[in-house]
């Protein structure tokens, strides 16, 4: 059973790919699949400052998005703020409805950054979109969180309501762009683009309005945009999502499977009409992790306030909730890292650094581990391994391993990990809150 539910995933990855990529780049959020895979070896186990480093490059500002990589370049993005003096910023946060880890910056330039994935040279800064009255942004989250999505020839960036860009990656120069799709973030933007065929496809999940829109990637036009339509919360500062989407396929036919707040969506990617819902079952908003799939079943996290895990058949038609919701678990779920299913378990970190390993098909914890320290980036399985990184620049290895929990290495960088390891050939590409690394055996 688990063989062929492993099969089953690895044919829903390759569909889920932004479009033909080499075995050795990382094209979206999550690697090839959006599922946190990547089937190579040759990685390095161990990693410092002063071992297995072939570079480390300095990123002007700041930014939680995951670098994306094809050919020799790898692309990210970034936020260049002029800061507020400390008793302006004071008087206008006074001001704010809900402050509570809140900063206001002066003005922000954001921009595209290219890395040279030899040299780990800087090649490329430019800045796509400029705010000189930027909405307030949580203590935990960037002006320039998304994702890129990448393909032969063309890079995507998205910054939620500040705008939207296509660079052509050879002239460097911006195919389209748009600023007129705003929402309010109420904390800044989060959820990353995906491409699907021909359609570049973006959750805008505020506290005014709640909706997904598919664009043409060729030429930034809208083609379809769905509103949510499940009821939630009446109050407006519960009602936004920062996830990134995920397509599938059920019996040939293709899913966008879209969690906003309160609710888990699927939609056809084609003309965005809605294939089936399901509640939550309890309050959950700000929802961040990245779905899953594995044995016939997505994988949701709720988010906040209490994060709750829901295992959900994809096969149904309308509201599904008392249907299709195989199980759920409020126990020591991610707010913010998303999930790995590997041969018929789930393996995550929760924000406040415990691990765990959840049977796929009964929701039955099979461990548990407090690995100390608070994550926000999503775990890596690669090389046979599991990854996790955390706000503290500590890596920790393990053992995918149903029965036991297993550390294999413990590694240590300078700065924060926001931002969600890639991997590129052998290489690890590893964002921290100030460089840029590549990782691998010398």
């Amino acid at each position: 059973m688990k063989l062929v539910s492993s099969v089953l995933l690895g044919l829903l990855l390759i569909l889920d790919s932004p479009s033909a990529f080499a075995a050795d780049e990382w094209p979206q959020f999550r690697g090839p699949g959006g599922q946190g895979h990547f089937d190579v070896e040759g990685l390095p186990l161990r990693w410092s400052e002063t071992e297995n480093v072939v570079w480390k490059t300095a990123i002007p500002g700041s930014g939680h998005s995951s670098p994306v990589v094809s050919g020799n370049e790898i692309w990210l993005t970034s936020s260049v703020i002029k800061r507020l003096s400390p008793e302006k910023e004071k008087e206008l946060l006074s001001k704010l409805k809900y402050p509570n880890g809140l900063g206001i910056a002066g003005a922000v330039s954001l921009r595209a950054i290219a890395i040279d994935r030899t040299s780990g040279k800087l090649i490329a800064d430019i800045e796509l979109f400029s705010s000189s009255a930027p909405e307030p942004i949580h203590s935990l989250n960037s002006y320039a969180s998304p994702s890129p999505v990448i393909e032969q020839g063309r890079v995507y960036f998205h910054f939620g309501t500040y705008g939207t860009a296509c660079l052509d990656t050879k002239s460097r120069k911006v195919v389209w762009k748009f600023d007129n799709i705003n929402v309010d973030h109420q904390n800044g933007p989060g959820s990353s683009p995906v491409i699907w065929n021909d359609l570049l496809i973006i959750h805008f999940d505020g506290i005014d309005r709640q909706f997904v829109t598919a664009f043409d990637k060729q030429t930034g036009k809208t083609v379809w945009t769905k509103t949510r339509t499940g009821k939630m919360n009446d109050r407006r500062e519960f009602q936004k999502a920062y996830c990134t989407p995920l397509v599938i396929e059920q019996n040939g036919q293709p899913q966008l499977i879209s969690p906003g707040a309160d609710w888990v969506y699927a939609y056809d990617p084609a003309t965005g009409a809605e294939i089936w819902k399901a509640h939550y079952g309890k309050l959950g908003f700000s929802t961040v992790p990245r779905p899953v799939i594995g044995d016939g079943m997505v994988f949701i996290c709720t988010s906040f306030i209490q994060s709750r895990m829901l295992a959900v058949r994809y096969d149904g038609t309308g509201d599904v909730t008392d249907t299709h919701v195989v199980w759920n678990s409020d126990s020591q779920i991610p707010k913010k890292p998303s999930l790995l299913f590997i041969n018929g378990t789930l393996y995550f970190v929760n924000d406040a650094g415990i691990a765990s390993c959840f049977d796929a098909q009964s929701g039955k914890q099979l461990w548990r581990k407090r690995l100390g320290g608070n994550f926000s980036a999503s775990p890596l399985y690669a090389n046979g391994r599991i990854y996790f990184l955390s706000q503290e620049g500590k890596s920790t290895v393990i053992e995918p391993d149903a029965n036991e929990f297993r550390v294999l290495a413990e590694n240590q960088l300078d700065g924060r990990f926001m931002a969600s390891p890639v991997v590129a050939g052998k290489s690890f590409i590893l964002r921290t809150d100030s460089h840029l690394y590549r990782i691998e055996k010398k």
